[in-house]
């Protein structure tokens, strides 16, 4: 079931990856919820106007090397982005005038998909070396942009200044430092979609830990709820109030999707090589991100990935690219780098 989405990669290496990754999260979570720290989150939910908010997602997204001469961006219910062939990708998100990052880092999420399928070589589309070699890959571009690049300090060192032109009413008084807390806010949730950079890793994780004894027949589906609920109480220290909340919020298994959550995850994890690898080779990011320079990584993704189609597995492309198999070490240094800083953390 995993290799539909993740083709190549077996149950026992993403249980091997997972298990270290799992054990730094909890304890880094609950750290951050010990400290004193808070950022100002209701910074997030000020007036937006939403005219305002497309334009400045799409000018973000522009800046990052999406091309809108071959795609589009468009509302729908439920953010995605599709590529119809060369030359025709389409973006979607959502606006709500009372919360900034959800259509924005919809965009920056969505762009990221968006710059892979504008990066494979059109002359091979049909082919395998005209596609994408796996959801998880996949997932890391999106990843990769919308937090390691859109969420990061040297993004906002140089969008913030247009942000509050756009939007005075929310963002003339707000000093740079609390935008960055805000939008970097970690607490433990019981939505998915809705999960911080840190804590939704776990989520995943919660997630695999239960497909693989259903699927065995270890775990009887009548008893998911009760066991979704310890475990969620164990990883995250709150218990879902409903199913709702709980086991039924996503659409994955009644679909039939078993085997697609762990993409998720390894997207983060695939990215966080990756920006590791593309940092050492190009220098500092950050300064480059400042000045507005993004197009060094945009092309480094190109080379190194977005055209090598179907060429390498997923495993094998990370090893080629980063010169390290799959491991959990570099996310959770990001992380940690992130959040000590923010939370004053030891």
């Amino acid at each position: 079931m995993l290799d539909e989405f993740e083709p190549g990669a077996s149950s026992q290496e993403i249980a091997a990856a997972f298990a270290p990754l799992r054990e730094e999260l909890v304890p880094l979570v609950a750290a951050i919820q010990q400290s004193s720290r808070r950022p100002k989150v209701e910074l997030l939910t000020q007036r937006f106007r939403i005219e305002e908010q497309k334009h400045f997602a799409e000018s973000a997204a522009k800046a990052i090397g999406f091309d809108f001469e071959a795609g589009r961006l468009d509302i729908a219910a439920h953010p995605f982005c599709s590529s119809m062939g060369p030359g025709d990708c389409r973006l979607t998100t959502r606006y709500n005038e009372h919360h900034f990052p959800g259509a924005f880092f919809g965009v920056m999420h969505e762009a990221g998909h968006g710059l892979y399928e504008q990066g494979v070589d059109p002359s091979a589309f049909g082919s395998p070396m005209g596609d994408a070699v796996s959801l998880g890959i996949h997932e890391s571009q999106s990843r990769l942009w919308e937090n390691f690049v859109g969420r990061s300090r040297a993004f906002w060192q140089h969008f913030f200044g247009a942000a509050q032109q756009a939007f005075p009413e929310a963002l003339t008084e707000v000093s740079l430092d609390d935008w960055y807390a805000a939008i970097n806010d970690v607490r433990p949730s019981f939505i998915r979609v809705e999960a911080d950079e840190v804590t939704y890793n776990l989520h995943i994780m919660l997630r695999f830990d239960l497909e693989q004894p259903l699927i065995s027949g270890d775990l009887q589906p009548a008893d998911v709820p009760g066991v979704w609920n310890e475990t969620f109480s164990r990883y995250f220290g709150l218990t879902p109030p409903d199913d709702a909340h709980g086991c039924l919020q996503d659409i994955h298994w009644s679909a039939g999707l078993f085997g697609y959550f762990p993409t998720y995850a390894l997207g983060n994890m695939y990215a966080a090589q990756f920006f590791e690898a593309a940092q050492r080779d190009l220098g500092d990011l950050s300064a480059q991100f400042a000045r507005g320079e993004f197009w060094p990584l945009l092309d480094w993704l190109r080379k190194n990935i977005h055209s090598r189609g179907k060429q390498l597995r997923a495993g094998q492309l990370v090893q080629r690219v980063t010169g390290q198999p799959l491991s959990h070490r570099a996310l959770l240094a990001h992380l940690h780098r992130k959040c000590d800083a923010l939370y004053g953390l030891d």
